[in-house]
């Protein structure tokens, strides 16, 4: 008797005929682990039968897996996963951008200990309001203007994170239904957040300084004017491809949005990182929603995210927090109001600086390839490669107990086959990194 499957059918939530949609819930559960080694996929005619897709359909889906190499088929006995997990073996994570770890006991303690004597009880004995407490509206607003964005704390919204910023974001700048235009390879948390926040997404071609000019303008005078129009881009320290406009480029971009009367949302969570370019919500604050977040520009364990809100939406904005309230936590302002005040923040940005470029030069020098995209003070290095072949290389790095993002989680079409491997540094220790690095330079050669 057959083994049952134990994977729950389902289609990707993308724009994309059932083959692809198949394959794209396929390939994920298997590369985050949702599926084993071994485990058998359904049978063709039962998987057709509760996804109500044809037979051709999943014979389809189940050819470009193995092509892929992460299934294999057996004569008489089904379709199985071919991952199969590093046996006695920890993993090494190099798919999730978290900055590298610099924070010590001694420093927390110290501010903790600060804190204690002047923290205000009533923020944490009082719901707190929409968008965040005033005086923690105010402290962020310092905090961005050393970033070069001036930001009125009235039209600046706090949350607990720069998810839920960036979900703000899409909500007011978008909506369900709207058109949001972005870089055709992107991040691809703000890929999930605008296909669930109901979101079309249509995808851009990037160079060296990401967005192009040339396809924005092509794109907005091809759009109907029925719906909401929007760009969100990564202008600094792009991800996954590390890329930074210039000055001349972001205006460009903001003329273009101007002229076209959208929406841009700015995803500035790396521009802490490389401060030394003006924002594009300097640039045009009449149009533009400023993202930003500290879990990127400090440590993943602050939780803080940032909303600068173009004048004449903070009702709007009021309205959504009523029914989802977002504040982060008062402990957590409290830390970067006195991290500010002492100066830590400062230190620890240097400190982060210097670990990324020791990272980056690492990944440089042991990969050694001609084609790999990096920035010294990037948390990933970049590496370009048809999506078939990087799904391959993800499946083989999995058997050597290495995680990788999957390449399909990048893009934004799914009939787009110019992907990538994003390889992120910040996570593991060093010594780990050095010989996960190791690993994937082997791979990579053979």
């Amino acid at each position: 008797m057959l083994l049952q499957s134990p994977w729950a059918p389902r289609l990707a939530d993308i724009e994309a005929n059932a083959a692809e949609r198949l394959v794209l819930a396929l390939a994920d559960d298997i590369i985050e682990g949702r599926l084993a080694g071994g485990d058998r996929l359904p049978a063709h005619r039962d998987l057709a039968w509760k996804l109500g897709v044809g037979l051709g359909t999943v014979t389809k889906a189940y050819a470009v897996l193995e092509r892929r190499g992460l299934t294999r088929s057996v004569k008489g006995r089904g379709t199985f996963v071919a991952i199969q997990e590093a046996h006695g073996e920890r993993q090494i994570d190099l798919s999730s951008n978290a900055p590298p770890a610099t924070l010590s006991a001694r420093i927390l303690a110290k501010t903790l200990t600060g804190i204690a004597r002047r923290i205000d009880a009533d923020h944490f004995n009082l719901y707190a309001p929409p968008g965040g407490h005033v005086e923690h509206r105010r402290i962020l607003a310092r905090w961005l203007e050393t970033l070069g964005l001036s930001a009125d704390p009235s039209h600046l919204v706090l949350t607990s994170g720069g998810r839920q910023a960036l979900a703000l974001a899409f909500q007011l700048a978008c909506g369900p239904g709207g058109l949001l235009l972005t870089e055709r390879i992107t991040y691809p948390g703000a890929i999930a957040l605008a296909r669930r926040n109901g979101c079309r997404l249509q995808g851009l071609e990037i160079d060296t300084e990401g967005m192009m000019p040339e396809a924005l303008a092509a794109a907005l005078d091809a759009t109907s004017s029925r719906g909401r129009v929007a760009v969100y881009l990564t202008p600094t320290l792009h991800n996954p491809t590390t890329v930074t406009m210039g000055v001349s480029r972001r205006q460009a971009i903001v003329d273009i949005c101007r002229r076209a009367g959208v929406w841009i949302v700015e995803d500035g969570v790396y521009a802490a990182s490389d401060p030394g370019v003006v924002p594009l919500a300097a640039l045009a604050p009449d149009i533009s929603f400023h993202v930003n977040g500290l879990s990127k520009s400090l440590g993943p364990g602050l939780q803080i995210g940032l909303l600068t809100l173009p004048p004449g939406l903070e009702d709007a904005a009021k309205e959504h927090l009523q029914d989802m309230p977002m504040a982060p936590s008062a402990l957590s302002c409290a830390v970067v109001e006195d991290w500010l005040t002492t100066g830590v923040i400062s230190s620890i940005q240097r400190d982060l600086r210097h670990e990324a470029r020791r990272r980056s030069g690492l990944a440089v020098s042991l990969l050694a390839m001609r084609d790999l995209a990096w920035h010294p003070d990037a948390y990933n290095v970049w590496l370009p490669m048809e999506r078939g072949a990087a799904s391959r290389l993800v499946a083989e790095a999995m058997t050597n107990g290495i995680r990788l993002t999957a390449p399909d989680a990048l893009m934004v079409d799914a009939h787009d086959q110019a992907s990538g491997l994003r390889l992120c540094l910040g996570g593991p220790s060093f010594d780990d990194l050095t010989a996960a690095l190791t690993v994937l330079s082997r791979l990579l050669k053979r």
